[in-house]
């Protein structure tokens, strides 16, 4: 008896074995969670402030009643109302689409390409995307549709053209798929770059315009661009987080992900895709904004681990409270370049995580 007593494990290992899993669990969604309320604090506080600041209760009272429906006994001005719905909202929920969309894009592609520096310009996307817009820029007639200038459209084209052309290059090489499709995105973004140089170079008046472009702005979001924009970048990360599991087994490489039934090729292209169109979207309407995609879906991963099941909803809404919170910087001073404060901010956490990189940091 004594032997059988001695045998059996002690009662608070084995009750910690269960409890671990579903700490693994809690961690995700209390981040998420925790996100979310940070997403409803930004929203607020971001459609309240800017050159002329609306009260928070009224904006608070503003959102609940017109959007929720929800009884308030608070008045404002018809101005106030004006402020916050037509010109704040539309440009904080732009904001946060875009940058939940290059978040779970940026987590994505690390995945897939198996490294940690991929983001969503790594294959072309972001010199694809300032060519067709500094094209669009020059080009001296406008036609608007849906609140798309032909620069947004010239953006998006061009994004995706770049993306398509580096993965059909990456096929016919002989290097390793993965090493040749990263060092195709290589090139043809440097061929890019020199075409959007010389397209800089003979722009004359319209070059502020670029510049502009490639640092990335919300100014003159508006809900018809939105509307344009969001289905395209939901309907993605939505098409992305249903392939998590082919992400986890990505992680494996390529030979151990065969070996587990994944198609690799199809998986791969069909990933591929799906991040092009966010990134693109999103690029189209918004400019170039680095560093969200980089730094964010590595935050996520040191806080919830590997799992793509995990990261990608994080990722999203750590995305998307990150970019609404860089835009609302953007606008308290200034109006300067919202790709300007994310890389201020991205920059040096960056430089954090290539130091724990030498300690044992993995993708």
């Amino acid at each position: 008896m004594g032997v059988a007593a001695r045998a059996a494990p002690p009662p608070d290992l084995a009750a910690a074995r269960p409890l671990g899993r579903r700490a693994a669990v809690r961690r995700p969604l209390v981040l998420v969670a925790g996100a979310g309320a940070l997403l409803l604090v930004v929203v607020v506080v971001g459609a309240a402030l800017g050159a002329v600041a609306v009260p928070l209760d009224q904006t608070a009272a503003i959102l609940g009643r017109r959007l929720l429906g929800l009884p308030f006994a608070v008045t404002w001005p018809a101005s106030a109302e004006t402020i916050v719905l037509e010109l704040r909202l539309p440009r904080v929920l732009t904001a946060m689409v875009v940058g939940g969309g290059l978040a779970v894009t940026g987590a994505a592609l690390q995945g897939l390409l198996r490294n940690p520096l991929a983001d969503p310009y790594v294959l072309g996307t972001s010199s694809g995307a300032a060519l067709g817009a500094a094209i669009g820029i020059l080009i001296p007639f406008r036609v608007l549709f849906l609140d798309f200038g032909l620069v947004h459209v010239l953006a998006f084209a061009g994004a995706l053209a770049a993306v398509l052309t580096v993965e059909r290059l990456s096929r016919r090489g002989t290097l390793a798929s993965l090493t040749g499709l990263l060092l195709t995105g290589y090139a043809v973004s440097s061929l890019l770059a020199a075409g959007l140089a010389l397209v800089m170079y003979a722009s004359g008046q319209s070059l502020r315009q670029i510049f502009f472009f490639l640092l990335g702005s919300f100014d003159g979001s508006t809900w018809l661009r939105l509307a344009g924009a969001a289905p395209i970048v939901l309907v993605g990360v939505l098409l992305i987080a249903l392939r998590a599991r082919a992400l986890n087994a990505l992680l494996l490489g390529e030979d151990g992900a065969a070996h587990l039934g994944l198609e690799v090729g199809r998986e791969r292209t069909i990933l591929l895709v799906l991040a092009s169109l966010v990134t693109a979207a999103g690029v189209a309407v918004s400019g170039l904004i680095g560093f969200v995609g980089l730094v964010v879906p590595h935050a996520v991963r040191l806080l919830v681990g590997p799992n793509a099941r995990a990261v990608v909803p994080a990722s999203l809404v750590m995305g998307a409270a990150f970019l609404g919170l860089a835009d609302l910087v953007s606008r308290l001073a200034g109006e300067i370049p919202v790709g300007v404060v994310t890389a201020i901010v991205g920059a040096p956490f960056f430089l954090y995580l290539l130091g724990r990189a030498r300690t044992g940091y993995e993708l």
